[in-house]
């Protein structure tokens, strides 16, 4: 396995103050008029966490997608720099979400993210799922990569191996009883999404990345990278895909 940098996993572990971490390349997003996929015109997506730094770029590239959006957040305010007729903000607790706020979606993306009380990842996914049910949304979920397998017999997890931090190992298993969690189908139509490794903030949109499965994959320079932002572009493009569902995958940049 290429040698994971530690810089990569202080990126991962930002994304939780604010996220964790197929064979499609960019470009082939299923939008209004294709066959294959969901007339984006009349799509209603759900952002819950909106605020974080991934909740925010999906947010934001939904809405370039022309999709109506709902931002679920904790302050309001922290949207206020985003002006768009398709968006709505609502400024509520993912706890707090009831059956009724999420009603008449037709995706909903969850961006939670926790970095110290780690029990909140899997506790969080119980109460969605409590007031999901009955609710056929197509359910996605910003994701770990320590859960990747590093091999075709899926025995041995990124977490595993020697290169990962140990400080980071207690998140990397949080979020990998969360997507345990799905794999049971209390929630009916779900993908859990994990970026790669080395998980930039700061990096610029490419537009070139890679949807990959269960199992871990580097670029053509060896790397598990890539940008929030291409991320985002990801994230809408399964979104959109109806191919994509009950199902883990992941995001590496090209």
């Amino acid at each position: 396995m290429n040698k994971l940098h530690r810089r990569g996993f202080l990126k991962v572990s930002s994304l939780y103050a604010g996220v964790l971490f197929g064979i499609n390349l960019f470009g082939t997003q299923a939008l209004a008029g294709d066959s294959q996929g969901l007339g984006k015109a009349q799509l209603k997506v759900a952002v819950l966490s909106a605020s974080g730094r991934a909740g925010k770029l999906i947010t934001q590239e939904a809405l370039a997608k022309g999709l109506s959006v709902t931002a679920f957040v904790r302050d309001s305010k922290k949207l206020a720099d985003i002006s768009n007729a398709n968006l709505k903000v609502v400024q509520k607790d993912t706890f707090s979400l009831t059956a009724s706020d999420l009603s008449g979606f037709d995706i909903i993306i969850d961006a939670f993210g926790e970095w110290q009380n780690l029990e909140l990842h899997k506790k969080h996914l119980e109460h969605l799922a409590s007031v999901l049910k009955g609710n056929n949304a197509k359910f996605l979920i910003v994701g770990g990569a320590g859960s990747l397998y590093m091999d075709k017999s899926h025995t041995t997890q990124l977490i595993d191996t020697p290169s990962f931090p140990d400080e980071f190992k207690p998140l990397a298993s949080a979020q990998a009883e969360g997507l345990e969690f799905l794999r049971t189908g209390a929630i009916t139509n779900w993908v859990h999404v994990s970026p790669p490794a080395d998980f930039v903030f700061d990096a610029p949109k490419s537009g070139k990345y890679k949807i990959i499965g269960e199992e871990f994959e580097v670029n053509a320079k060896g790397e598990s990278k890539g940008s929030y932002a291409d991320y985002a572009a990801a994230m809408i493009e399964i979104a959109l895909d109806p191919k994509y569902n009950k199902e883990r995958v992941g995001v590496i940049g090209l």
